[in-house]
């Protein structure tokens, strides 16, 4: 990720590649807001003029490339578009950084204008935030395994400008918190980035062991042994067909002692399959292309727990990895098995393929013996989500109310979308097995998305949870053209950190 920092220069003066501004677009035309305007003027340029010749109408995310002719240190000016004026928010202000990050030049430095004349629902600091994650976000590459990693665009270093009635301690503020959730949500895209073979289960739970020291997490690792002895045959059966034994890592922040008590108790849980081949219930092979993919929601758990300490949570939290590779082999689990689950309810496998239920089930059992306030669990868990939501929005289910709304205030906040799912009693019965207590899959084509939340939901006691289905917006084929590239999104860990930080005031 770029360097980010505040820069106090004026925007002529200021050292940079690229310089950037913001404009609206008004009845088919753009309207450059009062800094655009005015950077405009100092560098002797009719803004509007200039856009209104090119046909530029300030869409959302659009870009004007317009040459400063030696007037401005940054020989390219960029204005990118906010679309209509009224319908701006900080995610529309993100959208826009990321589209200007996207849009300069190859190992550039980009200096952006954050405007000061924008509506109050992204006031102050919010602002430079929004534009810090957005334009941080909209830079990132995942280079790792390239040979030149210069090949790949990206921002050498990104610096913001106060725009008119921001003051530095505005900027400076915003700055330091989206560089913080820049950078958790990057580690989530690197570790879901990482092709399956560098990242089976053992391998996988070492990495996070040795991130989790960095940022001041302590860890246990339940090995094979442990789970057997503690009972987690879920874990244990969808990991029984690799040759690489299952993992459960357990994470645990607890706030500063200058913080007081903590404020509640809150765990996350998260899918972590590091490799989805559907076991004997076996995938077609192009469904396989991206199911390196199916640790996203243990990915974004990691990496919304990183940045709980620079922020200064004071919320307890602990994370639950459910660690499994779902391989067919003559060990995998079989069509009609029955496993126990962590305290004692058993499955009927009808489908291996339905493996981040049996995984998740335990762990969420576990997680509920420690009677938080709340449980979150994230997954990739069920292709019927992309159905019915697409790849932008995820599904939101749970057993409280209160907390659902907190996860969807969060979730706007950080610009991710969710939606809310019923979890209807009449449809427990399609769950329902002749030999166990449930069997894992409901009935063809229906309602796949509420089963997996319905079978969740017997493995969380009086816990306040919530469950989400980020199958569609975790993994990205073609990238947005704003902040996400093709590849893994880091999708969640934002919405986790808005939480905590609500939880948190």
């Amino acid at each position: 990720m770029p360097e980010l920092s505040f820069a106090q220069e004026t925007p002529t003066e200021v050292a940079a590649d690229v310089l950037a501004v913001f404009a609206t677009g008004e009845e088919g035309s753009a309207k450059p807001g009062r800094d655009a305007a005015a950077v405009g003027a100092a560098l002797q340029i009719d803004l509007a003029g200039e856009l209104s010749g090119i046909g530029y109408e300030g869409g959302l995310g659009k870009v004007a490339r317009i040459p400063t002719r030696g007037t401005a240190t940054a020989p390219l000016l960029l204005v990118v578009g906010l679309g209509k004026a009224e319908d701006v928010t900080c995610e529309t202000l993100r959208r826009a950084a990321g589209a200007a990050a996207r849009n300069a030049t190859k190992d550039a430095t980009l200096a952006i204008v954050v405007p000061g004349d924008l509506p109050a629902q992204c006031d102050g600091d919010a602002r430079a935030e929004a534009v810090a994650e957005g334009a941080g976000l909209g830079s990132y590459a995942y280079t790792t395994y390239r040979s030149k990693a210069t090949d790949v665009p990206s921002l050498r270093e990104l610096k913001l400008l106060a725009g008119e009635g921001l003051s530095a301690d505005d900027v400076t503020a915003g700055i330091q918190r989206g560089e913080i959730l820049v950078r958790a949500t990057c580690l989530a895209r690197d570790l879901v980035n990482t092709p399956p073979l560098d990242k089976r289960p053992p391998a996988l739970a070492d990495r996070v062991a040795t991130l989790a020291g960095e940022v001041g997490l302590s860890v246990k690792i339940h090995d094979d042994a442990a789970l057997l002895e503690g009972g987690f045959g879920g874990i244990l059966g969808v990991g029984q067909g690799s040759s690489e034994p299952p993992r459960l890592v357990e994470l645990t922040y607890e706030p500063s002692e200058a913080a007081g008590s903590p404020n509640g108790h809150v765990v996350l849980v998260g899918k972590g399959i590091t490799f989805d081949s559907g076991g004997l219930s076996l995938k077609p092979s192009t469904s396989m292309n991206t199911m390196k993919s199916d640790m996203s929601g243990a990915a974004a758990v990691i990496g919304a727990m990183s940045a709980l300490g620079e922020l200064g949570i004071t919320v307890k939290v602990t994370g639950l990895l459910a660690l499994a590779e779902n391989m067919p082999s003559g060990e995998a689990i079989r069509v009609s098995d029955v496993l126990t689950h962590r305290g004692g309810k058993t499955v009927e496998v009808m489908n291996t393929d339905a493996e981040g239920r049996l995984v998740l089930a335990d762990a969420l059992a576990y997680g509920a013996e420690s009677t938080p306030d709340a449980m979150i669990d994230i997954a990739t868990l069920t292709g019927a989500q992309i159905v019915s939501l697409g790849y932008k929005i995820a599904g939101l289910m749970g057993n409280d109310e209160a907390l659902i709304d907190q996860v969807r205030a969060a979730a706007e906040a950080a610009g991710e979308q969710v939606w809310h799912l019923p979890l209807p009693e009449e449809y427990a019965d399609h769950l329902r097995s002749e030999v166990a207590d449930y069997k894992n899959i409901g009935k063809p084509m229906q309602a796949g998305t509420l089963i997996g939340g319905l079978y969740l939901r017997n493995f969380v006691g009086d816990t306040p949870w919530a469950h989400l289905d980020i199958a569609g917006p975790a993994f990205s084929e073609e990238g947005d053209g704003w902040y996400t590239a093709k590849g893994a999104t880091g999708m969640g860990v934002r919405t986790l950190v808005r939480l905590l930080q609500a939880r948190s005031s």
